[in-house]
């Protein structure tokens, strides 16, 4: 039974000049509940891939006009990342050192075995998404530390290093109340339940060390 909840947001992208390869794929990745998107040129594909998808692609090395080395390589001009499982009748050295060099997920040989290609486009799929998921935890943190305020950002540092109201209070030169009570603030605007979690959001942003937690005493 295949887990059709990790795939409704994502399209598989087959690329192929062959008629009869481009269908049978197409089939087999549809057969396991995959949303499949196929195109007959690399330009063709080209136009319709935007930055907002999510996925991979399977793609043919060799085709007429702009072949799967040369899409590889637009796609990293624009910026967009999909995994890349190439395929291929004429798998020689430099053509697959290139592909890997460049970043490809995989390279399989024509004829493939299906399961060896099923199995490699839904560990494509997982690598994207978990990529996609860092990417938007990088900016979820980032938009909570924007609404910090200079002095909660001066309070919100040592207190994720692991400083007492007490010590905060003797860095900034201020009463421990009033330490107190930017603590809460910043908690509460970083939506953090309790100490640890306002660690792991410096340590997410890259303001600190994990390893040099307290440094500066």
């Amino acid at each position: 039974m295949t887990d059709t909840s990790a795939t409704e947001s994502t399209t598989v992208y087959v690329v192929d000049d062959d008629a009869g390869m481009l269908e049978s794929t197409q089939w087999l990745l549809e057969s396991v509940g995959l949303h499949v998107a196929a195109y007959s040129d690399g330009r063709k594909f080209l136009d319709a891939v935007s930055g907002s998808d999510a996925g991979c692609v399977v793609l043919d090395v060799r085709m007429p006009g702009l072949g799967g080395l040369n899409v590889q390589e637009e796609l990293q001009k624009r910026g967009l990342e999909l995994p890349i499982i190439f395929v291929s009748g004429h798998a020689d050295v430099p053509i697959v050192v290139r592909a890997f060099k460049s970043g490809a997920f995989d390279f399989i040989e024509k004829p493939f075995n299906e399961q060896l290609l099923l199995d490699s486009v839904q560990q494509a799929l997982q690598e994207h998404r978990q990529t996609s998921h860092r990417q938007q935890g990088d900016e979820s943190t980032e938009s909570l530390l924007a609404t910090l305020t200079r002095r909660e950002r001066d309070v919100f540092l040592p207190l994720a290093q692991g400083y007492t109201s007490r010590e905060i209070a003797d860095q900034l030169d201020v009463g421990v109340k009033t330490i107190d009570l930017y603590r809460a603030r910043v908690m509460k605007r970083l939506e953090a339940e309790r100490l640890p979690d306002v660690t792991g959001i410096a340590i997410a942003a890259g303001l600190i060390d994990p390893l040099d937690l307290r440094a500066g005493d």
